[in-house]
């Protein structure tokens, strides 16, 4: 049972670093296939917007077909997907191969998540899903690093690591899972899109999609960002990713225990703002690699509680819904990384690679606007609905599929499970 778990991790942890690697090997990819970096950037934000819309398509179309069948043909198109794009020969054919390979992503990640809660009994649902979505944050913690310091002399090395790995998790449920229950009858699209005529669910969710749009902004370029104290060395800028991997999994487990004792209101606010001020601080910071590595240490840490804190507050407004409402959080979230590789590149052009995070800092303040907006009710009214500390905890796959309570002992299988779900570990991004 625990190795079927880690092998589902270990797609989750493929998935994950393929959707934030790219971060660390932009440069590199730029100089080999003759375009600029913020052009290169957007390998990023096809990637995410891809995902973000099939998604939900991929997910209605293959609700009905055998969850181990679905599992291998995500993962073979993931892989496959990658090849492709570690033997591109134009920015172009890039370009497609990372469509295909979101779309491999776009339906592994979901079906993963609702496989996991099959494999336990109800009581340790929080615990599988724990233990298939960490491998998105341990990727940024450790696939991320691995992959910039690989690629660090051939950016085509680091696609081949995710190939590795892709290929690692097929072989390995090829081989050990057996046939799954049937899948249970899935939501079509329409009743998937029914929450959005909710107007705090509205902007619950552009909170979640300015809140990316801001952090990712700065991370898709961040090598670009501290390249005054790293002096393009990718050792140097691997350690930076590494910090910022570590830091990233530390929010993500501290936000939970912060939203479980002070709630939701609490986090967003902090959280966005310390993000906000560690954007502004950017442009100064990076002029040492010490303080390269503080901005790397606090705007992740920052971040990924507020990451924690998005989903939570988006099923707190209508729980009976929290499963579409947890796939909701993820598309937004998908789209605000896939909007930040456009955004990211014109703040570059127009403002330069010193001044360009000040951008993220306004974004920031805008999404922490609205996160007081959408949840100064529910203040008022004293918690009510897991806005506040001690509120109940809804888990959900992204698939629409098996929900299950869990209880918000403060632990990554309580609050903060919510906030995994939504795919970033992460996320960042990704998955």
């Amino acid at each position: 049972m625990r190795l079927r778990l880690l092998l589902l991790a270990l797609g989750t942890f493929a998935v994950g670093t393929d959707s934030m690697v790219m971060a660390g090997i932009l440069g590199l990819v730029a100089r080999d296939l003759d375009v600029s970096v913020p052009a290169a950037g957007q390998m990023v934000t096809v990637f995410a917007l891809s995902y973000a819309v099939l998604a939900p398509l991929l997910a209605t179309a293959a609700a009905r077909w055998p969850r181990r069948r679905l599992l291998l043909t995500a993962l073979t198109v993931f892989t496959v997907a990658n090849a492709l794009s570690a033997l591109a020969p134009t920015y172009p054919v890039l370009l497609a191969t990372r469509v295909l390979a979101a779309a491999g992503a776009a339906l592994y990640t979901p079906t993963a998540n609702a496989v996991a809660t099959t494999l336990v009994p109800p009581e340790r649902r929080g615990r599988a899903l724990a233990t298939v979505l960490g491998g998105m944050t341990v990727a940024t913690a450790l696939g991320v690093p691995l992959g910039t310091y690989l690629g660090r002399t051939d950016w085509r090395l680091t696609l081949w690591l995710v190939v590795a790995l892709g290929a690692a998790a097929f072989l390995g449920l090829a081989l050990l899972m057996r046939e799954l229950p049937a899948p249970a009858a899935a939501p079509d699209l329409r009743a998937r899109l029914a929450p959005l005529r909710n107007r705090r669910v509205l902007v619950a969710a552009a909170t979640t999609l300015v809140f990316f749009l801001a952090l990712n902004a700065v991370y898709i370029y961040l090598g670009t960002a501290v390249r005054p104290a790293t002096g393009g060395d990718a050792g140097r800028l691997s350690l930076v990713m590494l910090v910022s991997g570590v830091t990233s999994v530390a929010g993500n487990w501290l936000g939970g225990r912060a939203v479980d004792r002070f709630g939701v209101r609490v986090v967003l606010l902090a959280g966005g703002s310390a993000a906000a001020a560690a954007f502004l601080a950017l442009p100064w910071a990076s002029a040492t690699m010490t303080g390269a590595l503080l901005y790397a240490a606090v705007a992740p840490l920052a971040g990924w509680a507020v990451a924690v804190a998005l989903p939570h507050h988006l099923v707190s407004i209508d729980p009976s819904s929290a499963p579409l409402l947890i796939s909701l959080n993820s598309s937004a979230l998908y789209l605000g990384v896939a909007a930040a590789g456009g955004v990211g590149s014109l703040a570059l052009t127009v403002l330069g690679a010193h001044w360009f995070p000040l951008v993220s800092t306004v974004l920031a303040l805008v999404a922490v606007s609205l996160g007081a907006v959408s949840t100064r009710r529910r203040a008022v009214g004293g918690g009510a609905g897991g806005d506040g500390p001690g509120g109940a905890t809804l888990i959900a796959t992204s698939s629409g599929t098996a929900p299950a309570p869990a209880r918000a002992t403060g632990s990554p299988q309580g609050v903060a499970q919510a906030g995994r779900t939504s795919g970033i570990t992460s996320g960042r991004a990704l998955g």
